[in-house]
């Protein structure tokens, strides 16, 4: 992955190049700028927000894992911590299409990872699929949250999506990034650190529809522990699954399938839906031997 970035700085500003490097290069880089090197890169490019956020998206686009549409996608979230998260679209070769994860999914779920309470805006290479609009149009601030694109600038979301249909309609009130977490209780109990971790992030995910809250932890071959929520939508299709939440997860810390080692899925018991056959699909179709399945009530 490092070597995909430092591709990518190529095709920034000159002016930003050398003040990026350092950023990119840290050990622990995730695909997440922090508010004060933000400050930092727009001080010596003196390049206004939008136009500073349509230069890094090289970098986002450099997550891309297209071997499908050959068609690499790179999106930015601005959270309202002034943070910028990284996002890209992710294909499965053998798989249905519907597994595949699109640029600003990506992005919101790597700000949703980090526990944001906004975002401002999202920028992205190309113009936002109807997919993607109805994605975005879950987050709280949707009526507040503007798109940036190169070829038509900066457009208002309800722009975007006229007369759309979210969560008020559904009579949700506490929408993405305002819901608080649930307070599941594993039914056989576990002092597993990667079930507790799994067990943390079906807490902390989003599913005020089916009420099926589920999270997915893997331990890499290295011994690092990696997380992914459940993301629901009101339209229930762009929902994102905690397996494609935990993989974009993956391919950010700079790891691949080859490097999983261990993977637990905790759900909830006893709800109208289940994750567990569409990540069993996967799991086997990745190769991961380690793998279980345990319900919280």
């Amino acid at each position: 992955m490092k070597e995909k970035l430092l591709t990518a700085l190529s095709c920034l500003p000159e002016s930003l190049q050398s003040h990026v490097l350092p950023i990119i290069s840290k050990p622990d880089f995730k695909g997440v700028i922090n508010a004060e090197d933000v400050d930092l890169l727009q001080l010596h490019s003196a390049l206004e927000t939008p136009e500073l956020l349509l230069s890094l998206l090289p970098l986002a686009a450099a997550y891309s894992v297209a071997p499908i549409s050959d068609f690499n996608v790179g999106a930015i979230a601005r959270a309202g911590s002034g943070n910028l998260y990284f996002g890209a679209n992710y294909e499965f070769t053998h798989q249905a299409l519907f597994n595949s994860v699109h640029a600003e999914q990506a992005a919101i779920n790597n700000a949703f990872s980090h526990h944001e309470s906004a975002i401002l805006d999202i920028t992205v290479t190309d113009s936002p699929c109807g997919h993607c609009r109805q994605f975005m149009n879950e987050l709280h601030c949707a009526p507040e949250l503007s798109v940036n694109l190169k070829a038509t600038g900066v457009k208002t979301l309800a722009t975007l999506l006229p007369d759309s249909f979210g969560p008020i309609d559904l009579g949700i009130s506490e929408s993405l990034l305002a819901a608080k977490p649930v307070n599941l209780t594993l039914q056989q109990p576990s002092e597993s650190t990667l079930v507790q971790a799994a067990l943390k992030a079906a807490n902390d995910s989003y599913a005020p529809y089916s009420h099926c809250h589920a999270g997915i932890a893997l331990k890499t071959t290295t011994g690092t522990v990696i997380a992914g929520r459940y993301i629901e939508n009101a339209a229930f299709n762009p929902s994102l699954s905690p397996m494609q939440s935990v993989l974009v997860n993956l391919n950010l810390a700079g790891f691949g399938f080859a490097d999983i080692a261990a993977m637990i899925l905790v759900e909830k018991a006893d709800t109208k839906m289940s994750h567990a056959q569409a990540t069993q699909i996967l799991v086997s179709e990745i190769g991961i031997e380690n793998y279980q399945h345990v319900y919280a009530h």
